[in-house]
């Protein structure tokens, strides 16, 4: 299908394939679905690097394996999704980062290091971009602490109401707004939104209630 010259370009950036080693599923599906629906452009994007460590989702261990961050993200984009490093985010409006324990663990090290955490070089160097550039950025469930990391400055976030998440937001020099999963924050000076998603949530439709208005908001 071609593209809309007239919609706007988006990019989705993934981080694998899994609630707790890679992108919730849910989320990038309510994201894209919604993004669709508002007539945008939408291209998938993925770091090519090794997965911190696989979980097995029937009961949350730890499996000893290796998988890769792009080639499981694939399995969400339908095998269409290119490199982080690829992301050329001049040519984009928007960028979008769901949640799930990718975001801590193979966007950035806040699974283990808390408010220490490293970010992804492809991430950080997208993040950045955008706001040199005044492109607009939205964070799901847990990757506002991808913001709060790289972006720093009193930007507006929320992961919902979790206490020492907000704390750690706040320590990486972020202001955390609590927020109900239905709903948002926006940072206009940064042109950043969030939403807490399943963070919060109680199921997908909540979720998909609190992405839909962000987005929709986003691209208005």
């Amino acid at each position: 299908m071609e593209k809309d010259s007239k919609a706007a370009n988006v990019a989705l950036v993934l981080s694998g394939c899994g609630v707790y080693d890679g992108s919730e599923i849910h989320e990038a599906v309510c994201a894209l679905l919604n993004l669709k629906k508002l007539g945008a452009n939408v291209e998938f994007f993925a770091p090519q690097m090794p997965q911190k460590d696989v979980v097995n989702h029937l009961n949350a261990t730890l499996v000893d394996s290796t998988r890769n961050v792009l080639e499981e993200s694939a399995r969400i984009a339908r095998g269409n999704v290119a490199p982080a490093s690829e992301l050329d985010v001049s040519k984009f409006d928007a960028v979008v980062f769901p949640g799930g324990f990718g975001a801590a663990k193979n966007l950035s090290s806040f699974a283990f290091d808390g408010a220490d955490c490293r970010v992804c070089k492809d991430v950080e160097r997208i993040v950045t971009t955008a706001v040199g550039l005044g492109k607009k950025l939205a964070f799901i469930c847990i990757a506002p602490v991808i913001a709060a990391k790289v972006i720093g400055k009193g930007v507006k976030l929320t992961i919902g109401n979790d206490k020492a998440t907000a704390a750690a937001i706040e320590s990486m020099g972020a202001k955390h707004l609590e927020c109900q999963p239905t709903e948002f924050v926006r940072d206009d000076n940064f042109k950043v939104y969030s939403t807490p998603a399943y963070m919060l949530a109680a199921d997908i439709t909540e979720v998909d209630k609190g992405v839909g208005a962000m987005l929709a908001d986003m691209l208005a």
